[in-house]
Protein backbone atom coordinates (compact mmCIF):
# COMPACT_ATOMS: atom_id res chain seq x y z
CA UNK A 1 0.00 0.00 0.00
CA UNK A 2 2.73 2.37 0.86
CA UNK A 3 3.79 2.00 -2.87
CA UNK A 4 0.78 3.29 -3.93
CA UNK A 5 0.72 6.16 -1.82
CA UNK A 6 4.25 7.00 -2.94
CA UNK A 7 3.25 6.71 -6.36
CA UNK A 8 -0.10 8.71 -6.15
CA UNK A 9 2.17 11.82 -4.47
CA UNK A 10 4.28 11.92 -6.85
CA UNK A 11 2.20 12.26 -9.46
CA UNK A 12 0.37 14.61 -7.69
CA UNK A 13 3.36 16.45 -7.69
CA UNK A 14 4.02 16.79 -10.93
CA UNK A 15 0.46 17.84 -11.73
CA UNK A 16 0.86 20.45 -9.76
CA UNK A 17 4.29 21.62 -10.87
CA UNK A 18 3.09 20.82 -14.38
CA UNK A 19 0.37 23.20 -13.56
CA UNK A 20 1.78 26.09 -12.06
CA UNK A 21 4.64 25.83 -14.84
CA UNK A 22 1.56 25.77 -17.72
CA UNK A 23 0.08 29.00 -16.02
CA UNK A 24 3.18 30.85 -15.88
CA UNK A 25 3.93 30.48 -19.86
CA UNK A 26 0.11 31.06 -20.83
CA UNK A 27 0.36 34.26 -18.95
CA UNK A 28 3.24 35.39 -20.58
CA UNK A 29 1.79 34.88 -23.89
CA UNK A 30 1.85 37.91 -25.93
CA UNK A 31 -1.57 38.53 -27.94
CA UNK A 32 -0.49 37.48 -31.59
CA UNK A 33 0.72 34.40 -30.41
CA UNK A 34 -2.56 32.98 -28.97
CA UNK A 35 -4.06 31.52 -32.28
CA UNK A 36 -0.78 29.28 -32.81
CA UNK A 37 -1.04 28.64 -28.49
CA UNK A 38 -4.24 27.41 -29.44
CA UNK A 39 -3.32 25.16 -31.83
CA UNK A 40 -0.97 23.47 -30.01
CA UNK A 41 -3.17 23.03 -27.09
CA UNK A 42 -5.76 21.19 -29.40
CA UNK A 43 -3.38 18.90 -30.36
CA UNK A 44 -2.37 18.18 -27.21
CA UNK A 45 -6.15 17.66 -26.07
CA UNK A 46 -6.31 15.34 -29.50
CA UNK A 47 -3.76 12.96 -27.41
CA UNK A 48 -5.63 13.21 -24.46
CA UNK A 49 -8.68 12.31 -26.87
CA UNK A 50 -6.78 9.01 -27.72
CA UNK A 51 -5.48 8.36 -24.26
CA UNK A 52 -9.09 8.50 -22.68
CA UNK A 53 -10.68 6.43 -25.04
CA UNK A 54 -8.23 3.51 -24.18
CA UNK A 55 -9.18 4.22 -21.02
CA UNK A 56 -12.81 3.79 -21.80
CA UNK A 57 -12.27 1.23 -24.01
CA UNK A 58 -10.43 -1.38 -21.73
CA UNK A 59 -13.48 -1.65 -19.19
CA UNK A 60 -11.41 -3.12 -16.26
CA UNK A 61 -13.58 -1.71 -14.18
CA UNK A 62 -16.58 0.39 -14.16
CA UNK A 63 -15.04 3.72 -12.36
CA UNK A 64 -12.21 3.03 -15.05
CA UNK A 65 -14.96 3.46 -17.96
CA UNK A 66 -17.04 6.03 -16.51
CA UNK A 67 -13.54 8.19 -15.61
CA UNK A 68 -12.83 7.50 -18.97
CA UNK A 69 -15.74 8.73 -21.05
CA UNK A 70 -15.90 11.30 -18.54
CA UNK A 71 -12.25 12.08 -20.02
CA UNK A 72 -13.19 12.21 -23.26
CA UNK A 73 -16.22 14.54 -23.38
CA UNK A 74 -13.55 17.05 -21.38
CA UNK A 75 -11.16 16.94 -24.30
CA UNK A 76 -13.45 16.69 -26.90
CA UNK A 77 -15.19 19.76 -25.52
CA UNK A 78 -11.78 21.47 -25.03
CA UNK A 79 -10.88 20.75 -28.79
CA UNK A 80 -14.09 21.95 -30.21
CA UNK A 81 -13.85 25.31 -28.46
CA UNK A 82 -10.31 25.71 -28.86
CA UNK A 83 -11.40 25.56 -32.86
CA UNK A 84 -13.97 28.25 -32.40
CA UNK A 85 -11.90 30.64 -30.06
CA UNK A 86 -8.89 29.99 -33.15
CA UNK A 87 -11.72 30.80 -35.81
CA UNK A 88 -12.72 34.01 -34.13
CA UNK A 89 -9.76 35.20 -33.39
CA UNK A 90 -8.03 34.44 -37.68
CA UNK A 91 -11.32 36.10 -38.49
CA UNK A 92 -10.15 39.37 -36.46
CA UNK A 93 -7.13 39.63 -38.51
CA UNK A 94 -8.66 39.43 -41.83
CA UNK A 95 -8.77 42.47 -43.88
CA UNK A 96 -12.47 43.70 -44.27
CA UNK A 97 -14.02 45.28 -47.37
CA UNK A 98 -14.40 48.28 -47.06
CA UNK A 99 -18.07 49.86 -48.71
CA UNK A 100 -18.25 52.51 -50.97
CA UNK A 101 -21.36 54.36 -51.73
CA UNK A 102 -22.65 55.13 -55.08
CA UNK A 103 -23.49 58.71 -55.25
CA UNK A 104 -27.16 58.84 -57.93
Amino acid sequence: MSTFASQFEVHLYVFILAAFLGLEVIKRVSPLLHTPLMSLTNAISAISVVAAIEIAGEGRTVLSTVLGTLAVAAASTNIIGGFMITDRMLKMFKKREVKTKVAK
